[in-house]
């Protein structure tokens, strides 16, 4: 009995033992766990006071750029230089100082300005009516239609007789003088307008050994006019085209005679006049045979051309 109480008592003491055991090391671990909540709180209560929440905004107020500190303030920039714009071409020297340097730009004269009467005549001739009617068919090659049925009007006959300007006559080294075949060409132009006039062949061209000739007629308004034999050198088969084509040059400056275009330049008076105040004659030399000749220039326009030079 009494080691049965003694058992029993021992148990007891045990289990008193164990349970204040497990009682202290419930404490030890709930003292542990509220004094970390409790820190943790408390630098949460911290925080809250030192970093306040950020307020709610509905809408963002208009504000400027914010600007970098560490940037340099920006320097007011210079205007560009603005490129001076550049002067149209003009044919004529306008300041005084360009006068001092030889300038490049083309005279005003040496521009065409055309102008013809023939549009004006075809509106007050009475006879222009005809115009509209059918053109009859004509063999240039052998007929003479129209010739002489009426004359040029008076406007026609002013532009066609107007006197030469003498800076448009030309001079060949061997002395004679011409007007280029242009200078017909426009005159034609202007007294009759473009297609209003034309150059008909009267037969073939005849090929010598060294000569081509062709006959031409000039054709006015439907009407004829004049003919006249053209001719032209040539040295070699392959200059003939080229020949070919002079002989219509040379007859349309020997039709334009007859209507009393350039007619200065068959009068002897004249021609005599321009040779003694318009042109000077010039010793030159050739550059291997050493000959010596004359060669006629216009006057203050000598050059000399190879083979020839200036003699001393």
């Amino acid at each position: 009995m009494n080691a049965s109480y003694r058992a029993l008592s021992r148990g007891q003491r045990q289990l008193c033992c164990s349970s204040r055991l497990a009682t202290r090391s419930i404490n030890a671990h709930t003292t542990r766990s509220w004094s970390t909540s409790t820190s943790t709180a408390s630098a949460a209560a911290s925080s809250s006071k030192t970093v306040p929440p950020a307020p709610k905004v509905n809408k963002l107020p208009d504000a400027p750029a914010a600007k970098s500190t560490s940037a340099k303030p920006a320097t007011p920039s210079k205007p560009a230089a603005t490129k001076p714009l550049s002067k149209p071409f003009s044919t004529s020297s306008s300041s005084s100082s360009s006068s001092k340097v030889p300038s490049s730009a083309i005279p005003n004269d040496l521009f065409y300005q055309p102008t013809t009467v023939a549009h004006d005549e075809q509106a007050t001739d009475p006879s222009s009516a005809a115009a509209a009617a059918p053109i009859p068919a004509v063999d240039w090659s052998a007929s003479f239609h129209g010739i002489s049925s009426r004359p040029v009007t008076q406007r026609q006959f002013t532009a066609l007789m107007r006197p030469l300007d003498v800076d448009d006559i030309e001079v060949k080294p061997d002395g004679i003088i011409y007007l280029p075949e242009i200078r017909y060409r426009r005159r034609l132009n202007e007294a009759f307008g473009p297609m209003g006039w034309g150059l008909i062949p009267k037969g073939e061209a005849v090929v010598g050994d060294s000569i081509v000739t062709r006959e031409y007629a000039l054709i006015v308004d439907g009407r004829f006019v004049s003919q006249a034999q053209g001719e032209n050198s040539y040295f070699g088969a392959d200059q003939l085209p080229s020949a070919v084509e002079g002989c219509k040059s040379n007859a349309l400056m020997r039709c334009c005679k007859d209507l009393g275009i350039a007619s200065e330049l068959w009068d002897p008076s004249f021609i005599r006049w321009f040779k003694k105040n318009r042109m000077e004659e010039v010793w030159v030399e050739h550059a291997t045979t050493k000959k010596k000749r004359t060669l006629w220039y216009r006057k203050g326009a000598v050059d000399v051309a190879y083979p020839y030079r200036q003699a001393k």
